[in-house]
């Protein structure tokens, strides 16, 4: 298991099969590069890649067993990180012990890695390098891999596709993305970027899948203003907005929001607070998003209140579960206030979601979800069809891996692949061995994968 020169594999260890918890190994020449390093939290009945369900009772933050890699940490050359959501960069800190390698990634993904580290007594210890995000794309040589940053756009800042290249081939992987032409904040995309790499060839692209399931073109940050707008604007007493908190882009769509219909806006919760910050220190916060001190919301009038909370997902402990609970320090919700759900459910959360709901409604809330608003005020992160088909038209590789979704999503994805002319696909998951170079092909669960979880301040085997 130890790829010579004349191999070019690529093997997933977490995140192909299911949805979180990313850990990819491209392996060539004696050497392995890691790209990303996510978590994934456990919710009963969610279904893993090796088709085991979570159950009750589980750690409540889990992420893929790096054991392979971490028996071979001296042919690990490096770790890249292509954005900062936790299924991508959360597992870092737990696992970065293991593997003691160098970090690259981007400015903002550094500052979010950076307050993670701290937590745990890393900061100092794990060697974090920068690289340019923008429209040029740095080039990095991490040991036989040279890796190119290309700017793409997603529901967090800066997330980068990657191109890996080697003497036997070039691989492009995707990251988390779509295709959205006014993101609001951080870098666009170029389609040129991306046809250039045509002209270049591509041996494989390995690609998200999440979405692939859906048709049409997924909808622009920009495209939620109206709706949002609308539904601020209509409500009477406090308005509370719940959305996932690396979303900069749709904070500084609220922050407009706030100033359109005189209000005042604060954040509620650690993850929003944690993420603000961060977009600030990497100058990519606008400077008329003002926000207040959340401990002053209690204390101005109700239809002055424009709150931003965790807990979209009805996840414990979170801001806007403790609202309906009528336990949260800052201020009570009251009849006639408006809780807007700027966001959709996560498959595995539903029953959550639902208890939440009625938790709000018995307050006398009112409740306004993404699904029964007349117009959008949520977007998804990620390529619907017509993306996919866009990329795959746009990049021509010879090969196509979906990855990052459940066996139905990536059997989606390696259809639009075929029906847009790529010659070949391989759909395997978490262990399985995809050989790009010499000759394509996978050799099914060659590498034994589980799941670790953080329980009691220490990692345990959940399977």
């Amino acid at each position: 298991m130890t790829p010579d020169h004349n191999d070019l594999w690529f093997l997933p260890l977490g995140g192909t099969g299911e949805i979180g918890m990313n850990l990819n190994l491209y392996g060539h020449d004696g050497q392995w590069l890691m790209v990303d390093c996510g978590v994934t939290f456990p919710k009963p009945g969610r279904i893993a890649a090796d088709g085991t369900v979570h159950h009750r009772g589980e750690p409540p933050v889990q992420m893929a067993d790096p054991a392979f890699i971490a028996d071979r940490r001296e042919q690990l050359a490096g770790l890249v990180i292509t954005h900062a959501h936790e299924d991508h960069v959360g597992a870092v800190p737990y696992l970065w012990p293991m593997l003691q390698c160098p970090v690259y990634t981007s400015r903002f993904t550094a500052e979010i890695l950076r307050r993670k580290l701290a937590e745990f007594d890393l900061l100092h210890r794990v060697p974090i390098i920068e690289v340019n995000t923008g429209e040029e794309g740095e080039e990095r040589q991490i040991g036989p891999f040279n890796v190119q940053w290309l700017a793409l756009t997603h529901s967090i800042p800066d997330p980068n596709a990657l191109m890996i290249r080697t003497p036997l081939g070039n691989i492009f992987h995707s990251g988390d993305w779509k295709l959205d032409d006014q993101p609001l904040v951080g870098h666009g995309y170029s389609p040129g970027t991306f046809t250039d790499l045509a002209e270049e060839g591509v041996a494989a692209m390995v690609c998200d899948s999440t979405n692939a399931t859906v048709k049409g073109h997924s909808l622009s940050e920009a495209a939620l203003h109206k709706g949002l707008l609308d539904a601020v604007r209509s409500a009477e007493g406090r308005v509370v907005v719940t959305c996932f908190g690396s979303n900069i882009a749709r904070l500084h769509t609220l922050a407009g929001i706030a100033r359109e219909t005189g209000r005042y806006m604060g954040l509620l919760g650690r993850s929003l607070i944690n993420m603000s910050g961060a977009a600030k220190a990497a100058g990519i916060w606008d400077r008329a998003d003002e926000l207040i001190n959340p401990s002053h919301l209690g204390y101005l009038p109700r239809e002055e209140v424009l709150a931003v909370a965790t807990g979209s997902q009805g996840e414990p402990r979170t801001a806007l579960r403790r609202l309906s609970m009528g336990s949260h320090p800052d201020f009570e919700l009251e009849a006639g206030d408006t809780v807007i759900f700027s966001a959709r459910a996560i498959p595995g959360n539903e029953e959550a979601i639902e208890a939440l709901i009625s938790r709000l409604k018995e307050l006398g809330v009112r409740v306004i979800t993404a699904e029964d608003a007349g117009v959008p005020i949520h977007a998804s992160g990620h390529p619907a069809q017509e993306e996919l088909e866009t990329m795959y038209r746009w990049v021509k590789p010879n090969l196509a891996i979906p990855v990052h979704g459940e066996m139905e999503h990536m059997e989606t994805n390696a259809d639009i692949a075929r029906a847009c002319g790529v010659p070949r696909t391989l759909v395997g998951r978490d262990g399985d061995l995809f050989m790009i170079r010499p000759v394509p092909g996978i050799r099914r669960q060659v590498v034994e994968t589980g799941r670790l979880g953080w329980e009691k301040r220490e990692l345990v085997r959940v399977y």
